[in-house]
């Protein structure tokens, strides 16, 4: 190919001439789209006959139990009553029980008065920091134990009592539950796990425990929930054959439509995969089908009450064809978000219908309520403080990374290489094509750069300057990859001036969502403590992670160099800051032609991540299931001498 190099003109450093900050976002979404757009011609041929609704109901089930990851052996529950508070025609214990050994869960039992066995029930909490003594929760729990249910009401991790970053004193070192719940995922997805699993889990094993109360009627079980809850319910009821009864008030399960609308949601929230796995809103309440299910939605949530009811005309077309067009319902109320008077009101009449047989209307009172003190189940207010061996998932995780190191050992350099390529897969590496666009150069304190334009099919375009040494004739050429962007290292010429003194070429290039295609900050809130956060989960939900997809630039950039007739004969290094480095460590193992690779700093471990949860930027670094393949250290080993650490 020839040099693609253009005449001298005056420009400024960007080089993409359209609202660049867009890019990322916008090729994930459409990779998004793409993924999903087999799903509406599957879900009409399944809706043509039950046996095509039974075998779609199955299919999703299968794809969301394995994004979901795996989940822990049942172990003994421990359970324990430390209080009962005696109320009016009910009474209200105080449980707390073991999921996973020594990792406790609080939880509050809603008993009615008699003696006869009664209909259980699972309420699980939205994000509300107080988690089970919400008020709204504890008006749902009573009016469900006024008319005959037995109720338990679950605190989530990372809420209520369970708090699981937290200093000696108990006291809560991150911004609240939705970060906790983030960060957990992150510290999850590297060992091939999610943290909604671990809330699924833990749900699980209440409903164990409603197996052991006498009071239950075992044949009758149901569960529902609201915002989070409502996730949490829906993840739960799609496994749980228990399930005889279910409700989803707010319901935010992330699908194509949210993540278009309002981006990706909280950790617990989150699945890794889930788009390639073509998993949308309407599919877990699918995979309950056609058992009695109800949806709670306000018309003016901020939860798209629009997309509230295309999900359950979707499922109502699977309930239809499996003949129960009648075990489907939307109640629809005039408020916002949240499971208000009239939305419990149509639930407990919902679970009266189906458990009692009673269609009569139900209709609340004056309901006394106690102080998140009141129902406190452990003496502190806190597992971590309550129980001097509590085993945090922070902890967890960092055990399985331990054990998942021991397991794995020191590797060659040659397996070192080949984990990785099995663990990124093809797309990391292969180029399919590439156009050069040539664009006009600019000159910065002496030095003049040509811009280009690296396109490749399927993937984001890609900005580049380079500059060429004296004579043209380079005698290496170093792939320079800045976490601030290209245009910063043009705020201090000096560095590349020395570089073209040696007689080395310069390609200065943003990795997708670096320099110029940097994320607003507008659409990253800060509390999931990751300036990326928004790309990092769609790219983790469309099965391809950051840190492959700059991988795969790399790859791109690479085949720049040799197609370039400057370029194409001369010593390839890489040079990379910050959320480069990761990439170029992987593409450095994968490519011998990479003779050198220059880093200020190297980052932390993915073990060293686990040590420290709260890190930032964590999910621009996720790999999921890593850990269970290699660590940076293994990358480190494997370069050798070809990894240089500190100032070039």
């Amino acid at each position: 190919m020839g040099s693609h190099f253009a005449q001298a003109q005056k420009s400024g450093p960007n080089v993409l001439d359209w609202k660049a900050s867009a890019t990322l976002s916008t090729y994930l979404l459409q990779q998004t789209h793409a993924q999903y757009a087999p799903r509406a011609a599957e879900l009409d041929r399944a809706a043509q006959s039950a046996p095509g609704a039974a075998a779609y109901r199955d299919s999703v089930q299968a794809r969301f139990r394995r994004v979901l990851g795996p989940l822990p052996a049942r172990t003994p529950l421990h359970a324990q009553v430390t209080g009962k508070l005696a109320r009016a025609g009910f009474r209200i214990e105080k449980i707390i029980y073991e999921s996973t050994p020594r990792h406790h869960v609080t939880a509050n039992l809603y008993v009615p008065a008699g003696k006869a066995k009664k209909p259980g029930v699972l309420l699980f909490c939205g994000h509300e920091q107080e988690s089970k003594a919400t008020v709204l929760y504890q008006k749902t729990a009573v009016l469900f134990a006024q008319h005959g249910f037995v109720v338990l009401v679950i605190d989530p991790i990372s809420q209520g009592e369970r708090m699981q970053l937290t200093d000696a004193a108990g006291k809560p070192l991150a911004r609240g539950g939705t970060t906790e719940h983030t960060l957990l995922n992150a510290g999850a997805a590297l060992l091939g796990e999610t943290t909604p699993a671990e809330e699924l889990w833990d749900n699980e094993r209440g409903l164990d425990y409603l197996f052991t109360r006498p009071e239950v009627d075992t044949a009758r079980l149901g569960c529902l929930g609201n915002s989070g809850g409502a996730t949490q319910t829906a993840y739960f009821m799609a496994l749980e054959p228990r399930m005889k009864v279910a409700a989803l008030c707010s319901y935010v399960a992330s699908g194509e439509r949210n993540l278009e609308l309002t981006g990706p949601a909280d950790g617990c929230v989150q699945l890794p995969g889930a788009g390639r796995a073509r998993l949308d809103i309407a599919d877990w309440p699918i995979m309950f089908a056609p058992r009695p299910l109800l949806i709670l939605a306000g018309r003016y949530d901020f939860v798209d009450y629009n997309q509230i009811e295309a999900a359950t005309a979707e499922t109502g077309r699977i309930y239809e064809a499996l003949g129960k067009p009648a075990q489907l319902s939307l109640f629809t109320y005039d408020d916002g978000h949240g499971i208000s008077q009239p939305k419990r009101e149509a639930a407990v009449a919902w679970f009266r219908r189906w458990f009692y047989g009673d269609a009569s209307p139900v209709r609340e009172g004056s309901l006394a309520v106690l102080s998140e003190k009141e129902l406190r189940c452990t003496t502190t207010g806190q597992v971590n403080t309550a129980f001097r061996d509590e085993e945090t998932l922070p902890a967890k995780h960092l055990a399985q990374a331990k054990i998942l190191a021991s397991q794995r050992g020191a590797n060659p350099p040659a397996a070192v290489e080949k984990l990785v390529s099995q663990q990124l897969g093809s797309a990391a590496t292969d180029v399919k094509s590439l156009a050069i666009s040539p664009l006009d150069t600019l000159r910065r304190d002496g030095v003049m750069l040509q811009k280009f334009i690296l396109r490749a099919m399927g993937e984001p375009p890609l900005p580049v300057l380079v500059a060429l040494p004296p004579g043209n004739v380079p005698t290496r050429v170093l792939l320079w990859l800045p976490d601030a962007g290209k245009a910063s290292i043009l705020d201090s010429a000096a560095q590349l001036r020395a570089y073209l003194s040696q007689g080395t070429a310069v390609v200065l290039a943003d990795l997708r969502g670096l320099g110029e295609t940097t994320d607003p900050t507008a659409f990253n809130d800060p509390k999931y403590y990751n300036r990326e956060y928004r790309n990092a989960l769609l790219a983790l939900h469309t099965g391809r992670p950051l840190v492959a997809q700059r991988i795969a630039d790399i790859a791109l950039l690479r085949l720049f160099v040799r197609s370039t007739d400057h370029l194409a004969g001369a010593p390839l290094e890489i040079r990379a800051s910050g959320r480069a480095v990761v990439p170029a460590l992987c593409a450095a193992v994968l490519s011998p032609v990479i003779t050198r690779l220059t880093v200020a700093q190297l980052p932390q471990s993915f073990q060293q991540l686990l040590e420290h949860p709260a890190t930032k930027d964590t999910y621009s670094q996720v790999l999921p299931g890593v850990l269970q393949h290699y660590d940076l250290p293994d990358l480190q080993r494997a370069l050798g001498g070809r990894l240089v650490v500190g100032k070039p």
